[in-house]
């Protein structure tokens, strides 16, 4: 008969498995290399990789002869393994995204298509059939969807989506994992996801900094000590809603002035007289003056409601991105004048950062969900090992 392993005993193999998959995010190793990065003994190791190799979660490169000591075999994450599924509601798109453990995409796809008059059971049959056809492409076993909204989520329930108002009042994860015949749909903030993919399975921008996004809403993901900062009911970064002009343009949201109004995508083609952001794009290529000017104004106001969320947080650093990322260098100039104006640390300079992952932040977001989860708390990558994944 087989006694089933004590409790603390199953505590510290998966801390140890936890350590051993952290240090594999940071590239290929040896047992022997991964010994020291982890502080585990090599038949610690050893004991951790063996089953993960059996059940294709790592695999082992060729021998290699660095010419010191006895050639080695590095391991890295196995292209065969199970995989997490990233799904994204835009207002005006689709997205999904199929990731290994390490981050590397697999299989992404996108559709352009308008949200914001969709009702739920519609936006949840699309999403479905698209994730459905790209995991299909995939050809792996799935460790579980994540999923990005334009709106505040909380205990599972879309609370706030002006622009989607489809979602509202909705548990959307729980619709779309009925769809999936899944156990679980994770579900978050669009803009809290895309700072999470800065964030993991690596730091693209430092340990504190905000993440902006400009769509139709301005959304923005503050990272505090390398963790989201969610705030106490999950409202934290709601940035498009800080005020500029307290008698200003009426908003979405009921009140005066918010600068998404000013400085949110359909505010800036408005004042530049485009009908797309490629438009806008292709204007300010050309330098047109007017477009230039829409821009600069827009970088003016979006600077001074971020002068006042970083006297607030003091974060090292902006990072624009979404729509803000097409434009960034019409955009920066107002911006940065504005923070070198309003922020009061001003011997330690605010960075100013385009997003490196363009327009597949969130949806990566989504998807680092899931393999966030699988590599911090192990146990369901040893449940899925179990299985027979």
């Amino acid at each position: 008969m087989t006694l089933p392993t004590p409790v603390h005993l199953r505590q510290v193999r998966d801390g140890n498995l936890q350590s051993l998959l952290l240090a594999l995010l940071d590239g290929p190793a040896s047992r022997a290399e991964l010994a020291q990065r982890t502080g585990l003994t090599k038949a610690t190791v050893a004991s951790l990789v063996e089953p993960l190799l059996r059940h294709h979660i790592l695999t082992e490169d060729p021998l290699v002869n660095t010419g010191r000591g006895r050639p080695s075999r590095p391991l890295r994450f196995s292209e065969a393994a199970p995989v997490a599924i990233g799904a994204e509601v835009n207002v005006r798109h689709l997205a999904v995204t199929v990731q290994r453990l390490d981050g590397a995409t697999v299989a992404e796809t996108r559709i352009d298509i308008d949200n914001r008059h969709r009702d739920a059971d519609d936006l949840v049959a699309r999403l479905a059939e698209l994730i459905e056809s790209v995991s299909a492409a995939s050809v792996r076993e799935s460790l579980g969807v994540g999923l990005a909204v334009p709106g505040i989520v909380h205990d599972g329930t879309v609370v706030h989506a002006p622009n989607v108002p489809g979602l509202i009042d909705i548990r959307i994860g729980d619709r779309l994992a009925a769809a999936l015949r899944q156990p679980t749909v994770a579900v978050d903030n669009e803009a809290n996801l895309a700072a999470l993919a800065h964030v993991w399975p690596r730091r693209l921008a430092g340990d504190d900094f905000v993440y902006v996004s400009g769509d139709v809403g301005i959304g923005a993901g503050i990272v505090l000590g390398g963790d989201l900062f969610r705030g106490r009911s999950g409202f934290a970064g709601e940035l498009g809603h800080v005020i500029i002009e307290r008698t200003g343009r009426p908003c979405t949201c009921g009140g005066h002035g918010c600068v998404e109004q000013y400085a949110g995508l359909h505010a800036i083609l408005t004042a530049a007289g485009r009908p797309t952001l490629e438009a806008l794009r292709l204007a300010l290529a050309q330098g047109q003056t007017q477009d230039l000017s829409a821009v600069d104004a827009a970088g003016t106001a979006l600077g001074t409601a971020l002068v006042s969320l970083i006297n607030v947080c003091d974060v090292a650093t902006v990072v624009l991105g979404g729509s803000y990322a097409t434009f960034f260098d019409d955009l920066a100039p107002a911006v940065r004048a504005a923070l070198d104006v309003g922020v009061l640390a001003a011997r330690r300079p605010v960075g100013l950062a385009v997003s490196p992952l363009g327009d597949n932040a969130v949806v990566r977001g989504a998807a680092a969900l899931v393999t966030r989860r699988c590599c911090l708390a192990p146990e369901s990558l040893l449940t899925a090992m179990a299985s027979g994944r």
